[in-house]
């Protein structure tokens, strides 16, 4: 049996304890990556913040149960569309703590009472979010849906939640709708290297492996020492017979993330391939070895 064929045999199977996971590296049935936790505070901290809006969310960011006191006494001094900022940082202090249902109720009623469109589609893609991280895909589409439609003529905002809104179709299964979305991502946000990153993953698991490899190489292009995307470089090479070039990214991803669980992961993928050849040739940086054949 091919090393291909070897790997794709144990995909779903229980790894003994230690053992590296089977290739591809996450399940069919799971989100084609969750979105980092990083996320929600680039989208939380813009440019030009009322002083008190900005303390909050430093300390939901930084003592979330603080965050959450401070939060809640300020929605409870205000009325109206006054509502949104501190609903939007009591949503951020419960999702530090891993509360999903409550964030995820925060924040909608953050947007429903928020005015302005800016703020109400950044407030659903965050609900959204909550919705996803428990696994609740149908939840989390809807969410989305109103928050694109509330993000009309903000290409970085839109683009960011297409791709959020792939994450919940291709958990419901909707895959050539999740593949549109991902395009309208690319495509109203070009720079976007996530949007090129789970275009490649879902190209791949579509086995449109020409496809994954062009987009994997413009996500590396766009963040060149990504672990993740040198962790995903590795499994298209792989899967298109390309051991050399497999190898070749995952030692990338533990030479520039060696503590990252990508790293973890990349080392189990290399075991698996063997030792390699003897004949080596020139060599090359991170950025190269993690997208070229």
């Amino acid at each position: 049996m091919s090393l291909v064929l070897a790997f794709l045999a144990q995909v779903g199977a229980l790894n003994s304890p230690g053992a590296a996971p089977p290739l591809p590296h996450e399940l069919q049935s799971e989100p084609l990556r969750p979105p980092r936790k990083a996320r929600v505070q680039a989208q939380t901290a813009p440019a030009r913040v009322p002083s008190r809006q900005q303390s909050c969310l430093d300390i939901a960011e930084q003592t979330p149960t603080d965050g959450e006191a401070s939060a809640r006494s300020w929605l409870a001094s205000v009325q109206g569309p006054e509502k949104a900022v501190p609903g939007e940082c009591l949503g951020v202090a419960l999702s530090r703590q891993d509360r999903w249902a409550e964030a995820q109720s925060a924040f909608v009623a953050a947007r429903d009472a928020a005015g302005d469109k800016t703020l109400r589609a950044r407030l659903g893609a965050m609900a959204g979010n909550a919705a996803l991280a428990q696994g609740n895909a149908g939840a989390a589409l809807t969410e989305l849906d109103s928050a694109h439609a509330d993000a009309v003529g903000d290409a970085a905002m839109t683009g960011g939640i297409d791709v959020d809104r792939a994450r919940a179709l291709v958990l419901l299964k909707r895959n050539d709708e999740a593949a549109a979305a991902l395009t309208e991502a690319r495509e109203v946000a070009p720079d976007n290297a996530q949007a090129w990153l789970l275009s490649a993953t879902l190209s791949r698991r579509m086995n449109k492996l020409p496809e994954a490899q062009a987009q994997i190489e413009k996500a590396a292009a766009l963040i060149p020492a990504d672990p993740e995307i040198g962790l995903e470089a590795g499994v298209i090479a792989v899967l298109a017979g390309r051991n050399d070039a497999a190898r070749r990214s995952w030692q990338s991803v533990l030479a520039t993330a060696p503590d990252s669980e990508a790293a973890a992961t990349a080392k189990g993928y290399i075991a698996q391939l063997g030792p390699a050849p003897a004949a080596q040739g020139p060599k090359q940086t991170p950025m190269q070895t993690a997208v070229k054949p």
